[in-house]
């Protein structure tokens, strides 16, 4: 399984996942069923897009640094989605992999945080895993209320 080489590879990594949100909820958001989840959808793209800024300002400051075992052992298919995307792709689908891909957001910003110096680094990225868990729960909630209650 591949590893991270550095700290800039992770962030790199980290902003791409970010952009990949921002498109992917961008699209949904057009295809959204009601109002509500048009809005959702764009809120959490809007949000994804503040995740990104903060990484890049991470790495452009060089305000982290790993020692080189704390980067091995960050596995990138930890982080990875198994399913992406398509066009074809229907909404109950869209939920599953807006749920998966929340989940390992938060679990990459978890990792970083127990690897970041005490301080404010640390927080960012326990804040950042925090907003992914939330965005999951949201996406939870509408598989419960969109798949769960019509079948």
């Amino acid at each position: 399984m591949k590893t991270f080489q550095d700290i800039d590879e992770v962030l790199r990594f980290a902003m791409n996942e970010e952009q990949k949100a921002v498109d992917f909820y961008t699209i949904l958001a057009k295809e959204a069923r009601t109002e509500d989840m048009k809005k959702i959808f764009e809120q959490f793209a809007r949000e994804e897009v503040g995740h990104k800024a903060r990484l890049k300002r991470i790495k452009e400051e060089g305000s982290f640094t790993f020692h080189q075992g704390q980067v091995t052992d960050l596995k990138i298919g930890d982080y990875l989605v198994d399913v992406e995307p398509s066009p074809d792709m229907g909404y109950r689908d869209a939920l599953v992999v807006a749920m998966k891909k929340e989940q390992a957001a938060q679990k990459l910003y978890m990792d970083l945080s127990e690897r970041a110096p005490e301080g404010d680094l640390k927080t960012v990225f326990l804040d950042l895993a925090r907003e992914e868990s939330k965005h999951k729960l949201r996406f939870e909630q509408e598989y419960d209320d969109y798949v769960l209650k019509e079948n």
